[in-house]
């Protein structure tokens, strides 16, 4: 039988599945504006220039022939596949976004909610900014903590000045709540 009629294996569906971060029973997935924006950049640059551009290649590959031992065919095949993962993946976290501006924060307000920028004092005086975010945009290289951390769910409702103690991987701690500012994210 020809290889054009067979399909691919299941376990190429299953490879590289992504998993969405996982989110409290009931909740909403908040997300910024810019972590929107990201999200959206790069479902745009998936769908307009990604895949067609791999369409391409494949399209041109299944020309020369035999599509077996073809590299460039396989390869798309593969790669066209992750693409529209990535893009099934990428359309459901947009559809269950609820977008929230930590700007629009009232100016005075001095509560840990979502958006916050914190500043947090530790037991040894070591100062620490975090910026309590959505759960796809948690980037620790950016001190950028999902709301659902324990860390950030410590915090929350915390007010400067408090002192909030929480379960880190290292044990219990406790630290104290120095600032806390509502500015836009940048993506």
């Amino acid at each position: 039988m020809n290889k054009a009629f067979i399909r691919e294996t299941d376990e190429d569906e299953d490879e590289g599945a992504e998993q969405a971060p996982s989110l409290p029973q009931g909740t909403r997935n908040y997300i910024t504006p810019g972590g929107y924006a990201r999200i959206k950049d790069e479902l745009d640059q998936l769908l307009r220039v990604e895949r067609p551009h791999i369409v391409e290649v494949v399209h041109w590959a299944a020309s020369n022939g035999d599509r077996s031992e073809n590299g460039d065919y396989l390869y798309g095949k593969k790669r066209l596949r992750e693409i529209d993962r990535r893009i099934r993946f990428l359309t459901k976290r947009l559809d269950l976004a609820e977008v929230v501006d930590p700007a629009t924060r009232q100016e005075s307000c001095d509560q840990v909610f979502f958006g916050a920028t914190v500043t947090v004092c530790d037991e040894s005086g070591d100062e620490q900014t975090y910026q309590i975010v959505g759960v796809d945009e948690t980037d620790f290289s950016r001190n950028r903590i999902s709301w659902v951390s324990p860390l950030a769910r410590a915090l929350i409702r915390s007010r400067e000045g408090d002192q909030v103690r929480f379960q880190s991987p290292a044990g219990w701690r406790e630290i104290e709540v120095v600032s806390v500012a509502y500015v836009t994210i940048d993506p």
